[in-house]
């Protein structure tokens, strides 16, 4: 039986084979160790002959409560021990950093500022160029007929006005704003889609395989859509071609960039070799009608081929601006892409279509028009940054302002001859071209 020792309580107890704690027999060693204030050490078992050893920390009883680990946590029944609080813990955690909207706010108004700008810009140039000509019509009377045929008030020109206003001087103005607006989406769809600034419809063979179609019927003399046969084939011989160097361009179930453009520029060879073909065996009155096409011009436009363009403009500048997102986050490379949960290769079948409907359209009508595509997104890039939620509906109203001004200005400047409009942004675009060159290169320091 043990003896109560009244300095023994203030001994730790020794956990016991149960779990519960038990008190320490009678040794004069634990007499002598309970006296000692700095010594740490638990007492020796009665049991045991072993040298005094570090007490090791308390297992929990059946239904006591764990202890706590050092930082406090609860212990193995959930409870959290009494332990001295972190000063850091128990501060408040500070508020988070509040977003600064500046700069997307100011890229945002810049953005609206340049848009309404755009807009305002085409609505003058429009009216401009409609009452502009040989037989000029002053703008307030341009209006005055626009708002009449439109139920909105106003008055009627004359008989010779109204003739020349409503069919040759409006579906000119018409079709400048669909072909230069459908051109100018398509070019940057297409710069977003290979993340290059040099690229453009004309890269992968669409005008190209447009114009064969085109030469083709006029040179073969086909009549079988009527008025509509050289449009017709025109826009089916650009889908085929499209569609062509895309399969050709496919290795092991991807779109190589690399391949595509090759694939484009050799098709662009090969189109151009069968121009020729069809120019030979042409006679002089189809090689008239294919050197005037393939120079580009709008000097036959009609309210029919307004309406030939009209559907394809219309629903690829609609289906376009809905790619904005999807084209910032390919700009940050294709496996960035792919791990943000972009379908690369998707992406890009979806925007060549578009891109094919949209240039295949406008050549049909308008013939080879070029530059469009590649200056425009670059202006607007130089503007506003190279964000596709404006860019993309920015460059189809820059192309549109663009190619209304350059037939307003190949019906002007050499009256009463017409420059060809492709002739005319040629000479205007290739300029800037070399110019935006030499920029590049020397803001990157040389090419890699």
């Amino acid at each position: 039986m043990a003896l109560h020792d009244p300095e023994a309580r203030d001994l730790p107890a020794t956990a016991g084979s149960d779990g519960t704690a038990s008190a320490p027999g009678p040794s004069p060693r634990a007499e002598r160790t309970a006296a000692t204030p700095t010594t740490a050490t638990a007492p020796r078992d009665t049991s045991s002959h072993s040298a005094p050893e570090e007490l090791p920390r308390q297992a929990p009883g059946p239904t006591g409560t764990g202890p706590a680990d050092p930082a406090g946590a609860p212990g193995p029944t959930g409870t959290a021990a009494t332990g001295p609080a972190d000063p850091a813990a128990l501060a408040p955690a500070p508020d988070p950093a509040p977003a600064t909207p500046k700069p997307r706010s100011r890229g945002h108004r810049r953005g609206a500022l340049l848009t309404t700008a755009l807009v305002a810009v085409l609505a003058l140039l429009a009216l401009f160029s409609a009452g502009t000509g040989a037989y000029d019509i002053p703008l307030p009377d341009v209006l005055a007929s626009v708002q009449h045929h439109l139920g909105l008030g106003g008055a009627p020109l004359d008989r010779v006005g109204e003739s020349v206003l409503w069919n040759v001087r409006l579906p000119r103005v018409v079709l400048a704003l669909l072909v230069g607006a459908s051109l100018g989406c398509a070019g940057a769809l297409m710069q977003g889609v290979f993340g290059n600034p040099l690229a453009e419809p004309g890269v992968i063979g669409i005008s190209a395989g447009a114009a064969v179609g085109a030469v083709a019927a006029i040179g073969l003399g086909l009549s079988f859509f009527g008025n509509w046969t050289i449009t017709v084939c025109a826009f089916v011989a650009g889908l085929i071609t499209v569609s062509s160097v895309y399969l050709l361009s496919r290795n092991g179930g991807r779109t190589e960039v690399v391949t595509l453009i090759l694939t484009g520029i050799a098709v662009n060879a090969f189109a151009g070799a069968l121009i020729g073909l069809f120019v030979f065996f042409a006679d002089s009155g189809q090689v008239n009608q294919i050197t005037f096409w393939q120079l580009g011009s709008l000097a036959q436009a009609t309210w029919p081929k307004v309406l030939a363009v009209l559907p394809c403009a219309l629903a690829g500048l609609f289906v376009a601006p809905f790619y904005a997102r999807r084209l910032d986050l390919l700009a940050l490379g294709e496996r960035p892409a792919r791990h943000l949960g972009i379908d690369v290769e998707r992406l890009r079948l979806a925007l060549i279509l578009v891109v094919a409907l949209l240039t295949a359209a406008a050549v049909a009508v308008a013939g080879v028009i070029t530059f469009i595509g590649l200056l425009v997104p670059h202006l607007l890039r130089m503007a506003n940054g190279p964000g596709h939620r404006f860019l993309v509906p920015g460059s189809a109203l820059a192309g549109a302002v663009v190619l209304v001004a350059g037939d307003l200005a190949a019906r002007t400047l050499a009256q009463p001859a017409e420059l060809p409009l492709g002739v005319l942004t040629a000479l205007l675009g290739s300029p800037f071209f070399f110019w935006l060159l030499r920029r590049t290169r020397r803001k990157q320091g040389g090419w890699a």
